[in-house]
C-alpha cells in the first residue's frame, strides 16, 4: 500500500464532489468536513490552503530559495523547469 497523497490526488480534492473519487471517499469527506467544521471554518480552511498552494508555485516559479542556501548547493526543491 501507498501512504501519502500524490499531486494528482490533492487536486481532486478540490472539487472531490466531480472528481473520479469512489463514492465512499465522497462520503467520508462530506461528512468529515460538515461534522467537524462551520462554514466559517470551512472557508478559513479553504483560504489558507489556497494561500499556501500559491506560495509554493510563486517560490518555484521566482526560483526562490532560503536565505542560507549558497550557489553551489543543492536546490531545498526539486530542479528548476526550463521555459
Amino acid at each position: 500500500m501507498r501512504r501519502g497523497a500524490t499531486e494528482e490526488l490533492v487536486a481532486k480534492l478540490a472539487d472531490y464532489e466531480h472528481a473520479d473519487l469512489p463514492g465512499r471517499t465522497k462520503a467520508a469527506l462530506r461528512y468529515v468536513l460538515r461534522r467537524s467544521l462551520t462554514d466559517d471554518e470551512l472557508l478559513d480552511l479553504g483560504m489558507v490552503a489556497m494561500f499556501f498552494h500559491g506560495w509554493q508555485r510563486l517560490i518555484d516559479a521566482f526560483g526562490i530559495v532560503p536565505d542560507r542556501w549558497q550557489e553551489g548547493d543543492a536546490l531545498p526543491f526539486g530542479p528548476l523547469r526550463e521555459t
